[in-house]
């Protein structure tokens, strides 16, 4: 396979999740083993541990549970990241925990995904944690959904079965903003429909998972161009600043705004490893050097004049409790948003969501850990933040313990339109 052949389809980047004991790791093992992403000592190291544990066949999940906690109870913890390639394109999974204790791993997880595949026991249908892992993806911006109705050798591959599971979860989907539902019936263990099309499922004429993954758009609606600072590059004639572009594009005489300042200027040059370059896109790293001698430090936001984003000190935000410990109104705390840090405090929480009724409970001051609510911050500097659903990677926020440096909450920008 050539690397020609490789980038025609390009990088997708995927987050598998779904309730305990969905298969979501014997699925994942099953796509490496089954596109050949799997190395021979490896796969013989997996066969041996399947040996020892009495089972007839390779369990195929100890390719992803690389936790000795995990193994030993046969459930996924960690987020574990996984790269494999076929002739159309190249994916980074990452595999999350399905425990209701780890949903906090899942948003780690899904917050880069362009793809994710929800699992659903085929004999237990769409259940809450289903319903916690969609919220989750929508929250995220995640713009495919596939859902994996696995398991479905033990339900005689009935059509019926799978037909009520898919309009359920389609339906859920649908009223929270879930642009793009694709339902597959699929049997991770025997390999149905994960690869290569099931002869058990000759009632369905729809993509297997992988054809599916290989063909998906990861196009998407463009983003407005923000270039975070990361570096102040110094020398006797020279000045610029780098930063890797988190969206959008920068060309050389481009007019731009230094933010939170709010300076005018314009690019003069751009460099790409050292080279110089008129143009640059996201997500490459580069340096830019700008027209006049502003004012620019680390965690500055360089964008066009006429798509800017606005800074503000005061931000609503939908917060997911990441840590053990919870976050209470009056906290204060440190902000981090792409490379700016500014002091915070906490001055509301509200708005809890029931991710199963997708209501929500009022008049809260303290969210604990995998909760979601409208948590409001007021900031102790400006900072030139996007809605979280018109800019993934400039919408989003992480509260920070002062003391300890712990990341407590994850924050998108703004209240999504389907909040209850």
């Amino acid at each position: 396979m050539t690397t020609t052949e490789i980038a025609v389809g390009g990088l997708l980047r995927l987050a598998t999740a779904g309730s305990v004991d969905d298969g979501k790791s014997t699925l994942v093992g099953r796509l490496l083993h089954d596109t050949s992403a799997v190395m021979p000592d490896q796969l013989e190291a997996v066969r041996r541990v399947s040996r020892d544990k009495g089972l007839a066949q390779a369990d195929l999940a100890l390719l992803t549970d690389g936790l000795r906690a995990e193994r030993e109870q046969g459930i996924t913890i960690d987020v574990a990241y996984r790269y494999f390639a076929t002739a159309k394109r190249r994916f980074v999974l990452a595999d999350t925990p399905g425990h209701v204790q780890y949903t906090r791993n899942m948003v780690t997880g899904a917050s880069t995904a362009q793809l994710a595949v929800i699992l659903v026991d085929a004999r237990l249908g769409f259940v809450e944690q289903t319903g916690r892992h969609t919220v989750v993806s929508a929250l995220l911006r995640v713009p495919h959904v596939a859902l994996a109705v696995n398991k479905m050798d033990l339900v005689d591959h009935d059509e019926a079965r799978f037909a009520e599971i898919a309009e359920e979860f389609t339906e859920y989907a649908r009223r929270l903003g879930v642009p793009d539902v694709v339902a597959i019936p699929i049997s991770a263990l025997c390999g149905d429909n994960v690869v290569e099309p099931s002869p058990n499922m000759s009632w369905y004429a729809g993509p297997t998972l992988l054809e599916h993954l290989e063909t998906v758009d990861t196009d998407g609606v463009p983003e407005a161009t923000r270039f975070p600072v990361q570096y102040v590059v110094r020398a006797a004639d020279f000045r610029g600043y780098a930063g890797q572009l988190s969206s959008g594009m920068l060309r050389v005489g481009d007019e731009v705004a230094v933010l939170p300042a709010g300076h005018h200027t314009r690019i003069t040059g751009i460099e790409l490893g050292g080279a110089p370059v008129q143009e640059a896109f996201a997500p490459q790293s580069a340096v830019v050097r700008l027209a006049d001698a502003v004012d620019v430090a680390r965690g500055d936001m360089i964008a066009p004049v006429a798509t800017q984003p606005i800074p503000a000190d005061r931000l609503l935000l939908v917060g997911c409790q990441l840590a053990s410990r919870p976050i209470r109104v009056g906290d204060r705390v440190l902000l981090r948003h792409t490379t700016r840090t500014v002091r915070a405090v906490v001055e509301g929480i509200d708005e809890r969501l029931d991710v199963h009724s997708l209501r929500t409970d009022n008049a809260l001051d303290t969210l604990y850990t995998n909760e979601i609510a409208l948590v409001s911050v007021r900031t102790a500097e400006p900072v030139a933040v996007d809605p979280y659903e018109a800019n993934r990677h400039c919408g989003a926020v992480l509260l920070i313990d002062e003391a300890s440096g712990d990341t407590l909450t994850a924050g998108m920008v703004g209240v999504p339109t389907w909040w209850p």
